[in-house]
């Protein structure tokens, strides 16, 4: 394989806000900094929400101005209004990230609005972000299925990147929240995606575990051409508008198997699985996440 694909960690956003408890803030810039010395360049490290509405995320700022910042790595966070993307600003973030739902029945309950209002604070939020000189990625939720609607047509979904497009977004990153997606479908929505879109915005792929298909969807997008993939280290995260929802797909998981495959992608494996462990020692419970218990393939090999 020639080509390396590039891993999003979303464990610190992501992960740490589905959980019920606060994380102490020394504890989430310490488990941040861990995931900067892996070789991932890429990191939505917080969100910037109403406190009260998210409460695991009221310390994105002291995070952020605690955390050190490893040269080369991008740390990025969602914001859901215009209030957060100024926040953020403040916070030196260098990617902020907007996401709405395909699902409008979902797009209510997440944040009380149409998905057309969304749409419109989307485009103000990318006004911020474009005067601050900060990257701005759009992400569709339930692009693959709704706990509430059921299916999502395609044409939903191809409307919204449309739209997506036109404000002049250059990456979208497609959800599977509820973990819906199934591998056939994966690679039938994003090979259409990418032929229709893939040469004038970058697109990659935020996949849930939910009913134990994540990898497998992992693979379809590799099949249809998809370069970046959301993951979220031992496997935390979830989603608490969707039921019964597990984590997202392990980092540590997805990487194995990459490299098992033959991809690089940057990422030292290694000390990946250290910070997965370290993680399930800052939560205080057992992770999803599989190779960090039974190591990597290749120290059978060695055995």
């Amino acid at each position: 394989m020639n080509r390396e694909i590039s891993i999003r960690e979303v464990g610190t956003r992501d992960g740490i806000q589905s959980l019920g408890a606060f994380i102490d803030t020394p504890r989430k810039v310490e488990l941040l900094e861990a995931l900067g010395d892996t070789g991932l360049r890429r990191i939505e490290a917080t969100s910037f929400v109403n406190p009260r509405a998210v409460p695991q995320m009221a310390d994105a700022s002291e995070v952020m101005a605690h955390v050190r910042r490893r040269p080369g790595v991008s740390y990025e966070a969602l914001v859901p209004n215009v209030r957060g993307a100024q926040d953020a600003m403040a916070a030196r973030m260098d990617s902020v990230l907007v996401v709405l739902m395909a699902s409008e029945a979902f797009n209510r309950k997440n944040v009380r609005m149409s998905v057309d209002d969304s749409l419109a604070q989307s485009a103000s939020i990318k006004s911020v972000a474009d005067e601050a000189g900060v990257r701005c990625t759009g992400a569709i939720g339930t692009a693959f299925g709704c706990p509430y609607e059921g299916d999502i047509p395609e044409g939903r979904v191809f409307d919204l990147i449309e739209r997506f497009v036109d404000l002049g977004f250059d990456e979208l990153m497609l959800a599977d929240t509820t973990g819906m997606a199934n591998p056939l479908q994966i690679e039938h929505t994003l090979g259409t995606v990418l032929d229709r879109w893939g040469d004038r915005i970058a697109f990659g792929l935020h996949l849930h575990n939910t009913r134990g298909m994540g990898l497998a969807n992992v693979v379809a997008g590799l099949n249809a051409g998809v370069m970046t993939f959301d993951a979220s280290v031992a496997g935390i995260g979830g989603c608490p508008f969707a039921p019964q929802a597990a984590g997202n797909i392990s980092t540590e998981d997805t990487v194995h198997m990459l490299h098992e495959m033959g991809y690089a992608t940057g990422i030292d494996l290694e000390r990946l699985i250290e910070v997965a462990r370290l993680a399930q020692d800052i939560l205080g419970r057992e992770l999803p996440g599989q190779v960090m218990k039974a190591g990597p393939r290749w120290q059978l090999h060695a055995a």
